[in-house]
């Protein structure tokens, strides 16, 4: 027995090797990883998912180049949780990012919140300097803004971004504007040093971006296996652009956005082709959350068919754009059905690497090799968490619904909408309903937007029903949640005197620390 399971190692890591193009000879060549993270980017807004203007030529290509992923889903409704699942590998309610302040509810890290990543988790940059990588992020971090949680002491060598979104502006007083990083120290504040006109959406970050990350591959390119981890936020709102995409685009500004960023992919491909290092570079594309309905129609992104947005954990919430492209090692124009999770992101970069996730905790992440490159598909669940509840459970075709809510009669009837023209009677509900006992249960291919429950005495239901029931029950007994990062706020611990402020002249005086329970919620 022995013997057939390390065969059966030896089987998997001569894939990833081939995979990853490593000589007969042994000698490491692990290849770069290009990890491409749009900040509340809907499902239908790419033209090869459908969306009508067409104005996404190079994403386009990159999927008809290599594959597309219809059934690719967040680990959350909401920014930060996602985050800490993709560099996790784990699931919100395991590494901490949630809130148990209220029942089902979502939270993130604004400047007010005490937490952030624990130093017990193991975040992919820290993992990969094992097999040799230099890693980077360019963009938002949204993992916990206090110095504990800066991105170098988590295993990135480099960034320039933000710790988190890039609201504003806000006075200095009540309130600092958030700053921009570069590696240790801040470099100016968003609406100060990085402008953004708000009248008009004018703003140069992306294109700020987009350089930092040009000029990264570069430098790494020929030396070492690099990890770019690029999070840029031009799509959230308030959306952005530079100049030359501001009015160009069919869809208003969001467009504009969209635009832009789909021209800084085209150039950043066309930078790997130039320096010959195409086809040693995974390059994988998606968002943190569905759009932002809440937004719409002027500042948010479409979810396709989709029900409802960013907040919730109907299928518009959490399902997401996915591109894969490895010139010369995923087939061009392929389409997986694998049921993809951004916490898959995590295994597969590992395997990439040669490297095994940590064997001492819980990963919930999947290595997709077998789904890139041999077109195999896994059976696995889709758990879908809002805060401290599980909300609801995909598995294979059928999705149930314990829990429904988009968001509360107060929010709603103040205009706010995580829903907009859109009313399922019985499932877009503004009070928190329990289904636990008997879960609604849609067919997502026949009926991806979820509008037609199965009828409850129906036999696909009661099959259906099994088969999730068993899963969920595996699921809850064997889950151990992390400590809640997200439940303490405190007004003095926000972006008053980052470090570099001193150089800078632009330290702020924090007001008197007052520890207290809050609730970031929506």
């Amino acid at each position: 027995m022995a013997a057939v399971v390390a065969a059966t190692r030896w089987w998997r890591l001569l894939l990833v090797l081939s995979a990853a193009g490593m000589g007969a000879s042994g000698a490491p060549q692990p290849p770069n990883i290009l990890l491409l993270l749009m900040d509340d980017m809907g499902w239908g807004d790419l033209g090869v998912y459908g969306e009508p203007s067409r104005e996404t030529p190079n994403l386009d290509r990159m999927a008809a180049e290599g594959m597309l992923f219809p059934n690719f889903y967040s680990a959350n409704p909401l920014c930060s949780p996602s985050r800490a699942a993709l560099l996790t590998g784990r699931l919100p309610i395991r590494n901490g990012f949630y809130t148990t302040n209220a029942h089902a509810r979502n939270a993130y890290t604004p400047q007010e919140i005490v937490g952030g990543i624990p130093d017990s988790e193991q975040l992919l940059p820290e993992l990969l300097k094992k097999a040799g990588y230099v890693s980077k992020i360019v963009g938002k971090w949204h993992l916990g803004h206090r110095p504990q949680f800066h991105p170098l002491k988590h295993g990135f060598d480099e960034w320039f971004g933000s710790p988190n979104c890039h609201f504003g502006p806000y006075d200095n007083k009540a309130r600092p504007n958030i700053p921009v990083y570069r590696d240790w120290e801040m470099v100016g504040r968003y609406y100060e040093e990085f402008p953004i006109n708000l009248k008009t959406g004018e703003a140069n970050l992306t294109q700020i971006y987009l350089q930092e990350a040009l000029d990264f591959i570069k430098r790494q390119a020929r030396h070492h296996p690099f990890f770019l981890y690029w999070a840029v936020d031009a799509t959230h709102a308030p959306v952005y652009a530079s100049k030359p995409f501001l009015g160009t685009s069919q869809r208003g500004r969001y467009g504009d956005a969209v635009r832009e960023i789909d021209d800084s992919v085209g150039k950043m491909l066309e930078l790997l082709h130039d320096l010959h290092v195409a086809d040693n570079t995974f390059v994988f594309f998606t968002s943190d959350n569905g759009a932002a309905l809440i937004s719409a129609p002027e500042q948010a992104g479409s979810n396709g068919p989709f029900l409802c947005g960013k907040q919730t954990t109907f299928e518009g919430g959490m399902r997401e754009p996915a591109l894969a492209w490895w010139p010369g090692h995923i087939a061009a124009g392929q389409v997986s059905h694998q049921l993809g999770s951004i916490m898959d992101l995590f295994t597969t970069s590992l395997a990439l690497a040669g490297l095994t996730p940590p064997r001492d905790r819980a990963i919930d992440g999947l290595n997709l090799l077998p789904a890139l490159l041999q077109g195999r598909l896994m059976d696995r669940p889709v758990f879908y968490y809002r805060g401290d509840t599980l909300m609801a459970t995909t598995l294979g075709q059928h999705k149930a619904h314990f829990w429904t809510w988009t968001n509360s009669w107060e929010n709603f009837r103040q205009g706010i909408d995580f829903c907009p023209g859109q009313n399922v009677s019985g499932v877009t509900t503004h009070s928190l309903e329990d289904h636990t006992k008997l879960p609604l249960i849609f067919h997502l291919g026949r009926d991806p937007g979820e509008r037609f429950p199965l009828s409850f005495a129906s036999a696909e239901y009661q099959e259906a029903l099994s088969r999730i029931t068993s899963v969920v029950q595996q699921h809850q007994e064997a889950l151990v949640p992390g400590q809640p990062q997200l439940n303490v706020c405190n007004w003095a611990v926000m972006n008053w005197a980052p470090p570099g402020c001193e150089k800078l002249g632009k330290c702020l005086t924090p007001p008197e620390s007052i520890p207290k329970k809050c609730l970031w919620s929506h």
